[in-house]
């Protein structure tokens, strides 16, 4: 029985890459302008870009800029190389869809910054994806907080280009929009710049159940 389950989850997983590979540049929009595109596993993927942007694994680099000390690339081994830090919360879409007890792995953002080294005045921390479009902005507060991740992994695999891989943003307390994915940029600044869904009216402080009009329970 355990072996028939474990085959189970590997096809199952195996089922999920293919159908996300198959039906990655189909999408259906809403009349807000969002492109919902297709479930993959708990989850369901949105983008407004179209389709899925993919960068491999030995392309991706993470831009490290802005007011810091040391303004630098790094690259997923590099990344790998920092500790690491596990964490399972549940993912809240504002959308009001909830997928419990996501196991994530990364490198807390904070230990990011503190490579790169913040400069006195910097007060925000902006966010750009590498799909051209999307943007999310943080405190540095809210960056340092112990459950904001910068994630790699999900559930014990890397990050497939439907979860936002290769690397992505995780931030646990705030609703799924808060987690950027196709993470390309880092950059320190001394006043917020709302992001893509900021500038469309979703709170920039999106904690779970205390914004957005939303009462979903906290994750």
């Amino acid at each position: 029985m355990t072996g028939l389950g474990a085959a189970g989850i590997l096809w199952g997983a195996k089922v999920a890459g293919l159908m996300e590979r198959l039906l990655s540049p189909i999408a259906v929009k809403d009349g807000s302008g969002l492109l919902g595109l297709f479930p993959v596993g708990r989850f369901r993927i949105y983008s407004v870009a179209g389709t899925l942007p993919r960068r491999s694994e030995a392309d991706w680099r993470l831009r490290l800029g802005g007011l810091v000390e040391r303004p630098a690339e790094l690259t997923l081994p590099d990344l790998r190389a920092l500790p690491a830090t596990d964490i399972v919360r549940d993912f809240q879409c504002v959308t009001g869809w909830r997928v419990p007890s996501v196991r994530w792995r990364g490198v807390r953002l904070a230990d990011v910054l503190d490579r790169a080294g913040v400069k006195a005045g910097a007060s925000s921390v902006r966010f750009t994806s590498f799909d051209g479009i999307y943007t999310e902005t943080l405190s540095v507060e809210q960056a340092r907080r112990g459950d904001v991740l910068v994630a790699y992994e999900m559930d014990g695999a890397p990050l497939s280009s439907a979860h936002g891989g290769p690397v992505r943003l995780y931030v646990a307390p705030m609703y799924g929009y808060k987690s950027l994915k196709w993470l390309q940029a880092v950059e320190l600044t001394g006043r917020p710049e709302p992001g893509y869904w900021e500038e469309r009216g979703y709170d920039v402080d999106a904690w779970v159940g205390r914004s957005n009009g939303r009462s979903d329970r906290p994750v």
